[in-house]
């Protein structure tokens, strides 16, 4: 770790190796920005970024990256669960803010004590808040953008207030552009019981139980025209298959493992055997640092 001075606003800037903050477990170094305010955030726009969340859905080069990279703390990362009384209705609860930092499992966690449902379908999502938003993170039981009220968004022009009406958003896609940096949201959510936001939690959860558990950045690809991406892998006898450190998982042929010292190399690797078996045309769900371009 080295650290780094020069920042006019406070951030704390170090030069770190990306794979401490990756599910996969890969990545080479980059100069780490830690923003806790919007002041902080917009010093670390000024020059190319990336922003770096949960570190889920990513592949990150084992050179690591020249850009800067973005984490959001401090008050970004925090969460007020709150009703806002002035949007609230009995049936309805519309939240204070919720920073982009913020990990979604114990949000998720957080809100079924509180009897709050409307995000239990995204229980298991290795995210933070921002991340999860921007790539309208889900499973085939909900999405992000079942609970949404307001999302705050940064660009190198200032913040912005947005609704999910004014968005083109859809399947693992918020409509929210490249450049633009979720900071906090406002949840909307519904009244209920503990126990049934619990009792549905748990049926979401129980579908994903056959995903491996190694490391892992999530489903590869994503399904096309609603045919599953991990049947048509399975299919192409590609379960099991390894390169170097990496596997395609004999439990999920749509999730890449690594068995340990796997490099970003022995990913892509696989992801090209994949293409090159894989007879229909499958879009990549992971983001790869930096862009590989078209297969």
């Amino acid at each position: 770790m080295t650290v780094l001075t020069g920042s006019r606003s406070g951030a704390r800037v170090e030069r770190l190796p990306l794979a401490r903050y990756t599910t996969l477990g890969v990545g080479g170094e980059a100069e780490v920005w830690f923003v806790e305010n919007h002041a902080q955030l917009a010093e670390a726009m000024e020059q190319p970024y990336r922003v770096l969340g949960g570190g889920s859905n990513l592949v990150i080069a084992d050179e690591g990256v020249p850009e800067r990279v973005i984490r959001l703390a401090g008050p970004l990362a925090e969460r007020d669960l709150e009703p806002d009384a002035a949007l609230s209705t009995p049936d309805e609860v519309v939240t204070g803010w919720v920073g982009g930092g913020v990990p979604l499992p114990g949000l998720i966690r957080q809100l079924q004590r509180l009897g709050l449902s409307g995000l239990e379908g995204t229980v298991g999502i290795p995210a933070q808040v921002g991340g999860a938003v921007w790539m309208n993170a889900g499973t085939r039981y909900g999405e992000m953008f079942d609970g949404l009220h307001t999302i705050e968004i940064a660009t190198p022009q200032g913040v912005r207030q947005v609704t999910p009406a004014d968005l083109h958003w859809g399947y693992r896609d918020s409509g929210i552009p490249r450049g633009h940096v979720v900071t906090r949201v406002r949840l909307k959510l519904r009244r209920a019981a503990p126990d049934e936001v619990l009792a549905r939690m748990d049926f979401a959860d129980h579908a994903r139980r056959g995903q491996p558990k190694m490391k892992t950045p999530g489903c590869a690809f994503k399904n096309p025209g609603g045919v599953s991406a991990g049947k048509l892998i399975d299919e192409a006898g590609l379960k099991g298959t390894r390169v170097g450190n990496a596997l395609i998982a004999p439990e999920h042929a749509n999730f890449i493992v690594n068995l340990g010292g796997a490099t970003a190399a022995d990913v892509h690797a696989l992801l090209d055997v994949i293409r090159a078996r894989v007879t229909v045309p499958m879009e990549l769900e992971y983001e790869l640092w930096p862009d590989r371009g078209p297969a």
